[in-house]
């Protein structure tokens, strides 16, 4: 029986997925996370307490944990644990993609960089260091211009700017965003940086594939109907199939494939989010990791294949020609927070629920918690799947879901 270190953060809504998929699999299960574990001394094989800040700590740990009980992949299954996955196997001597690869893909700018010299459609770019002068940069940069955070993921701390004015107050909300301590914790050495890219206009989509030596095997693209021009970036439906021409989604899969060989990667998840407009297709983001949250749920192969089971088979080296996704279509809703405060109650989950098409409803955030939007948040309200014939009428059932559900917020 293969072994498979999966490396879990406390935070993640993932653990659930990849532990009923190595189940399905035969597949024996280490849970590396950031918290101990309440069965760690009774199962200690089972699970392990990690550091994840310091990926040199955690790497020891990882290699002291395997002399006693063996492992044959190592499997992040979120961006926390990306850096660490690929520095633990390059350690272990475990299948892996170069971990030069995998820090291209956690520095924006290192990421900007490569794609361009690579020859990819990129936008015009530049770094703003803590010591620039903002005004002075506001009057040298062609907008509109979108600021980002380094290494952030999911939209947070992404923000359009129009013109000067917006500049310098975009700059200044990013720096207090870098300055809370858990983000500076998170950010390390790129926090005292924000890059500058021009904005690129058009369609957006994301793409789900799996890469194996360096050829990408396109599992999905999801539409993402709702336009995401700014200020802020916060995504919301993804459905799929897509809707976009059999031209323009070959032209998706071919500059992801592209957009990975420049960064160096070669096995495993790949998620990209791609733009697209008559000037070409540009890699907005490219993540060694598979879909974040739970949306991977709106994926299923063949006979109900999971996503999480495909990355599985994968990393322990299984087959990897991936079934054809099931029939119809699917989609996610992400529901955003609308504004910043404490959650008192949420209603509606079973009239939508009881909606045609409409699959299941879940609730992340608990009553009592404090939700923060876009852009200093980084997470949802829930989240909302529905299957149905047509992206259309997905589409359409996740809106009519939405406007059931209701939220209060103090």
């Amino acid at each position: 029986m293969a072994r498979v270190m999966l490396l879990i953060p406390s935070a993640s809504y993932r653990a659930p997925d990849f532990l009923a998929a190595a189940a399905k699999l035969d597949v024996e299960v280490v849970v590396g996370s950031d918290r101990r574990g309440p069965l760690e001394d009774l199962q200690p094989a089972g699970q392990v307490e990690l550091d994840f800040a310091d990926a040199d700590a955690g790497v020891d740990q990882i290699e002291a944990f395997a002399r006693r009980y063996p492992i044959d992949a190592i499997v992040s299954v979120d961006d926390a644990g990306i850096r660490l996955a690929a520095r633990a196997s390059r350690r272990l001597e475990l299948p892996h993609n170069p971990v030069a690869a995998v820090e291209a893909t956690r520095d924006k700018s290192l990421l900007r960089r490569r794609l361009a010299e690579a020859g990819l459609d990129s936008p015009a770019f530049r770094l703003l260091g803590a010591g620039d002068d903002r005004r002075a940069v506001a009057r040298q940069v062609d907008y509109p211009v979108v600021l980002k955070p380094l290494s952030f993921s999911g939209s947070r701390g992404v923000i359009r700017a129009d013109d000067a004015e917006a500049f310098v107050g975009a700059c200044a909300r990013l720096g207090a965003i870098l300055a809370d301590p858990a983000c500076a914790a998170e950010a390390g050495d790129l926090g005292g940086f924000i890059l500058i890219e021009g904005y690129v206009p058009g369609v957006e989509v994301s793409l789900e594939g799996l890469l194996d030596g360096g050829r990408l095997r396109v599992l999905a693209i999801f539409d993402k109907p709702d336009p995401l021009e700014g200020p802020y970036f916060e995504e919301t439906i993804y459905v799929t199939p897509s809707r976009l021409a059999a031209e323009d989604q070959r032209r998706v899969a071919e500059a992801a494939e592209r957009a990975a060989a420049a960064l160096g990667l070669r096995d495993g998840p790949l998620h990209a989010e791609l733009r697209l407009n008559p000037a070409g297709v540009f890699p907005i983001d490219i993540a060694a990791r598979s879909i974040g949250g739970l949306c991977s749920r709106t994926l299923s192969f063949g006979t109900g294949i999971s996503l999480e089971e495909l990355i599985l088979r994968h990393a322990i080296g299984g087959a990897v020609e991936p079934p054809e996704r099931a029939a119809g279509a699917a989609g996610v809703m992400m529901l955003p927070i609308p504004r910043a405060g404490t959650l008192r109650s949420y209603s509606g989950v079973a009239a939508a629920e009881a909606l045609p098409l409409i699959e299941s409803v879940t609730i992340s955030m608990h009553p009592g918690s404090r939700v923060v939007p876009l852009p200093e948040g980084g997470e949802y309200l829930g989240f909302v799947f529905s299957r149905g014939d047509t992206p259309a009428a997905v589409e359409a059932a996740l809106r009519r879901a939405q406007a059931l559900l209701a939220f209060e917020i103090d």
